[in-house]
C-alpha cells in the first residue's frame, strides 16, 4: 500500500475588496471637509481615489475579521495534520504486518491453510479501513478548503458593502463625480487620495 500521505494546500486568509470604480452620478456640489490640497487647487477635478490595500491593512472590521478568520483557519489545519499523522502511523503499521505474512507464507510458517487465509483476510479487510479513513481525510480536507473559501468570500462581500456604502454617505452631498481605486491609476496627482479620511470614517462608525 503506498505511503498514505495529506497535502495541505496554503490559502491566502487576508480579503480582498474588488472596488475597481464606483460612478456617482450626481450634480457635483461643493465639499465641505476637503483636504486642505483640495481646497487650494481649485481647478482639481470632481474625482478623488481611494487606496483599498490601505484600507484592508487599516480598517478595523477588516483587520479583525481576518485575524478570526486564519485563526480559525490554523485551527482547522492543525487537527487535520493530527489525524494524517495518526493515519499514517497506522498505514505504516499496515505495511509491515503485510511483509511480516508475506515472509511467512514463502517459509510455510502458518501451522494451517486455514491459519494463512484468515491472516490474509484480515490484512484484506484492515488495507479496505485504511483507504476508506484516508478518503474520509480528504472529504475532510476538501470540506475544510471549501468552508473556509465560503467564509472568506463572505468577509470580502461584508468589507466590500462596508466601504462602499461608506462611500456613498461620503458622497451624500455629490462633490464627487468618481471614486476611483488608486490601484487603477497609473498617474497619480497630489490631492485627490481621501484614503485616509475613508479608512477614519470607517473606524469611527465601526466603534458606534
Amino acid at each position: 500500500m503506498n505511503k498514505i500521505s495529506i497535502i495541505v494546500e496554503s490559502i491566502l486568509a487576508a480579503g480582498v475588496i474588488a472596488l475597481f470604480v464606483l460612478f456617482f452620478t450626481v450634480t457635483p456640489g461643493t465639499k465641505k471637509n476637503a483636504s486642505s490640497d483640495v481646497e487650494a487647487q481649485g481647478e482639481l477635478l470632481p474625482v478623488a481615489l481611494v487606496n483599498t490595500d490601505s484600507i484592508l491593512l487599516h480598517y478595523t472590521l477588516a483587520v479583525e475579521s481576518s485575524e478570526r478568520l486564519m485563526a480559525q483557519y490554523e485551527e482547522s489545519m492543525v487537527k487535520l495534520d493530527t489525524k494524517a499523522k495518526s493515519l499514517q502511523k497506522e498505514a505504516e503499521t499496515f505495511q509491515r504486518e503485510v511483509l511480516d505474512f508475506q515472509r511467512k507464507l514463502e517459509a510455510n510458517a502458518f501451522l494451517s491453510r486455514e491459519r494463512a487465509e484468515s491472516e490474509q483476510a484480515r490484512l484484506q479487510k484492515k488495507e479496505q479501513q485504511l483507504m476508506t479513513k484516508q478518503q474520509d481525510l480528504e472529504n475532510l480536507r476538501q470540506k475544510l478548503s471549501n468552508d473556509f473559501l465560503t467564509e472568506q468570500n463572505a468577509l470580502n462581500q461584508q468589507l466590500q458593502d462596508s466601504v462602499t456604502q461608506y462611500l456613498r454617505e461620503y458622497n451624500a452631498d455629490g462633490h464627487l463625480h468618481l471614486i476611483l481605486n488608486s490601484a487603477v491609476v497609473m498617474n497619480k496627482v497630489a490631492g485627490y487620495d481621501i484614503t485616509d479620511e475613508v479608512i477614519e470614517g470607517l473606524n469611527a462608525r465601526y466603534k458606534k
